[in-house]
């Protein structure tokens, strides 16, 4: 249990916490764009910096784009380890009209601090730090072993990071991750997430003719391109919601009933939902309720599609080409390899001779499970629960986390943490980006607490 001495030091120091968090937001580490390149290696210095200054062994090592930041504290030869992930780099903020106030000013409005990478991810990775500084201010060393890897590049999708890990294996092992890049079920109710599903993305390519033709003149003669583009993609699934690619729910592992009767007691408040979408109604496949469909079913969507002529007015063409960007969320046992292969060969049992079919795989992620009651996990709950005031529940998500898949395929700890202290509306990825400044008061208490309960985890 953690001593209450602790928890006192965080009480005192909030407002000192939020004033150095402002500080770290005021850095516009945005990894898409190159002439902010100096501001991101600024950001990993403000980090460094900080990690040294409570007491971390750290550096700085170097990729081929944005570098990453190493540190650690090892003390208890036979105490678990904790690797803490997070990232220091930041989405684009445009569209900046739509800024209330500059998205690299943070400004405190309403119980919240608004700017840039508020909730993803540097108010969230900060509130590890502050839980280390306080524990090492009253305790003097951590009471477990604690490394940290905090990169550049994960709003670019962590190029780099597969290398890292491969290369400082040894240097990260660990008994646990621990991940606070995401949100909390709805304000007030913490989540710790079990599951993400995987992804398949491809993009399909038809071409007929070799060039647009006259429908005048050769309607009636070749295939259309668009028109066979639009069967095929009908064809992917069926009227009522089910995807209709021969075996794609074969290795399907279904909800449990301790699972169903868990989501169902969330009560996912449907019109509410239809009213933030702005839709009359949900769909989707039928025996499931939306909640269920929405994390923890396999699911189709057409995310893209072109072809033809679409500008003003008319043009009396058969278009040579025509194309469509797919993608398929899967849940766990489904492998994304064997799903892109049944997809392929669908769509290629579909196309009619005439037709020149290219499928190319843009990107992939694999379904994850985490045991529930994994000692590591029931930890992070009672952690939570002083941190909060309440006990979590746990939720499934129907995203995909790339990070993730490469912790357990190239590190393959015991447990992943994924444990978001953001609200569903924080608005991540958008204007106006925020963090409830109770909520990051509460997350570096859980973070302190859970320091401990992993002790004898």
């Amino acid at each position: 249990m953690i001593p209450r001495e602790i928890l006192d030091k965080i009480d005192e120091n909030r407002t000192r916490y939020v004033e150095e968090l402002l500080g770290f937001l005021r850095i516009p580490s945005i990894s898409t764009y190159s002439h902010h390149a100096a501001d991101v290696r600024r950001a990993a210095d403000w980090v460094l910096h900080h990690l040294k200054r409570i007491g971390f062994q750290a550096k700085i090592c170097r990729t081929e784009r944005h570098p990453v930041v190493l540190a650690h504290s090892l003390v208890h030869p036979d105490a678990p380890t904790l690797l803490i992930y997070g990232h220091y780099d930041v989405q684009p903020p445009e569209p900046l009209e739509e800024w209330i106030s500059p998205p690299f000013s943070p400004s405190i409005r309403d119980g919240c601090v608004y700017a840039r990478g508020a909730s993803d991810d540097k108010g969230q990775l900060f509130t590890y730090l502050k839980a280390m500084e306080a524990v090492l201010a009253v305790a003097g060393n951590l009471p477990i072993n604690v490394k940290l890897l905090v990169e550049g590049e994960e709003e670019i999708g962590s190029p780099s990071l597969g290398r890292f890990l491969v290369e400082h294996r040894d240097e990260l092992q660990c008994d646990a991750i621990a991940i606070s890049d995401s949100s909390q079920f709805g304000q007030g109710i913490p989540a710790i997430t079990y599951a993400l599903r995987g992804l398949c993305y491809l993009q399909v390519d038809l071409q007929g003719p070799r060039f647009d033709l006259h429908s005048g003149s050769f309607g009636g003669l070749v295939a259309n391109p668009v028109q066979v583009l639009a069967e095929i993609l009908a064809g992917l699934k069926t009227l009522d919601g089910r995807v209709a690619i021969p075996g794609f729910y074969d290795d399907v592992v279904d909800l449990d009933q301790q699972e169903r009767e868990m989501m169902d007691a969330l009560k996912l408040d449907e019109d509410a939902l239809k009213e933030y979408l702005g839709v009359d109604e949900l769909t989707g496949e039928p025996g499931y309720s939306p909640f269920e469909r929405k994390t923890a079913r396999p699911t189709l969507d057409v995310n893209g599609i072109w072809g033809g002529f679409s500008g003003e007015g008319a043009k009396t063409i058969i278009p040579a080409r025509a194309g469509a960007k797919v993608s398929m969320r899967l849940v766990p046992n489904q492998k994304p390899e064997k799903i892109n292969r049944l997809f392929s060969d669908f769509v290629h049992s579909m196309t009619p001779r005439g037709i020149k079919l290219e499928i190319t795989e843009l990107h992939g992620a694999t379904p994850v499970l985490i045991q529930r009651d994994h000692a590591v996990m029931k930890a992070a709950s009672r952690a939570i629960e002083i941190g909060f005031g309440r006990t979590p529940v746990h939720v499934r998500e129907g995203i995909s986390i790339p990070v993730v898949n490469l912790f357990e395929e190239l590190l393959e700890p015991e447990s992943i943490l994924m444990l978001g202290w953001g609200s569903p509306d924080d608005g991540t990825h958008s204007p106006n980006e925020r963090f409830h400044l109770d909520d990051f008061h509460r997350g570096i208490r859980a973070v302190a607490a859970l320091l401990y309960e992993m002790k004898g985890a």
